[in-house]
């Protein structure tokens, strides 16, 4: 039987060795971290990510970050580069080799490859004296810390080190090119960061659908406009510029006499709007704020022109929440 104190001991101690040594690492980042970006950024091409067994699979993981946030790349696997791929890497691109040892020997074509034609290479290794390293043009080193599991064997500190490296090398590179959430959600389109990125202008309805009136139209042809709109709200107009709304607490609270007042006077003047550019996201912690159900969309000129109206109900169909 599994000795359960035991084993919690170990799960603690290695998290905190890995904590540890993040934070080893992160007292080494400087001017060679600097200048892979600098190569990164220079570069014409796309970044071509490598690296063998454990290194391979944070490989992949550091190309799609970089992919994800602005900088184009892809994983090359380095026995597979040996077999044709190697084809897939030309001059402008920059390469960005992991081994923890820097003598990974299934890397050595890749290595040749990038020599032989002047491809930038910037090489992840916790031995600055491998050939990895002495080969590369811009050198990441790792602190040499062993490994979580006692034995130096297992990839475990090596490996969240380097995740950690190109994740703060992808995040860096992304704050320097100023990427902000419109193009997340162009890279995101799916899923639910995707829709938590979705725009007003995306979810909202508009042209014939806007349950619109006039300031002097009568009730009774604004409960008209509210029961065949189906939003349960009415926007009011004046001069083509929305100037209030009617809700049902607006209705609740001109119940006597209902049916002799016009929209002006039935109305709440000034209701919140909202922008077509603004993320979804943003109109849902509007509305859950302001304890309201609907937002009409406004001209982003600066009038109070409606030109849209969204529902709560739009965007928990989207995902939005």
């Amino acid at each position: 039987m599994m000795d359960r104190s035991r084993f919690i001991a170990t799960a603690r101690r290695v998290v905190t060795e890995e904590s540890a040594a993040l934070s080893t690492l992160a007292q080494t980042l400087g001017d060679d971290l600097a200048a892979a970006a600098q190569a990164i950024l220079e570069a014409p091409g796309r970044v071509i990510v490598s690296g063998m067994g454990k290194s391979g699979h944070i490989g992949r993981k550091i190309a799609a970050t970089l992919s994800s946030t602005g900088t184009p790349a892809h994983f090359v696997h380095p026995a597979e580069a040996s077999h044709g791929d190697l084809g897939m890497i030309s001059k402008g691109d920059v390469v960005l080799i992991l081994s923890n040892s820097g003598e990974t020997p299934e890397l050595a074509d890749l290595i040749a490859h990038t020599r032989r034609f002047g491809i930038t290479m910037i090489g992840v290794a916790s031995r600055p004296d491998s050939t990895l390293m002495q080969q590369a043009d811009v050198r990441l080193v790792l602190p040499q810390l062993g490994e979580a599991c006692g034995h130096g064997v297992v990839p475990t500190l090596s490996t969240s080190m380097t995740l950690a490296l190109g994740d703060a090398l992808a995040v860096g590179l992304m704050e320097h090119r100023d990427f902000g959430a419109e193009h997340f959600r162009q890279f995101h389109p799916g899923g639910k960061l995707g829709a938590r990125l979705s725009k007003v202008r995306d979810l909202m309805h508009a042209g014939e659908s806007l349950p619109l009136t006039t300031v002097t139209s009568p009730m009774s042809e604004c409960l008209l406009t509210i029961s065949q709109k189906g939003f349960g709200v009415v926007g009011v107009t004046e001069d083509d510029e929305l100037v209030g709304i009617i809700t049902d607490g607006d209705l609740r609270r001109h119940m006597d006499g209902l049916l002799d007042r016009t929209a002006g006077e039935v109305m709440t003047k000034a209701p919140r709007t909202i922008g077509p550019d603004a993320l979804a996201a943003e109109a849902v912690a509007v509305m859950n704020d302001k304890k309201i159900t609907c937002l009409f969309v406004v001209d982003p000129k600066g009038s109070q022109h409606a030109v849209g109206i969204l529902h709560i109900h739009d965007c928990l169909r989207a995902g939005v929440v």
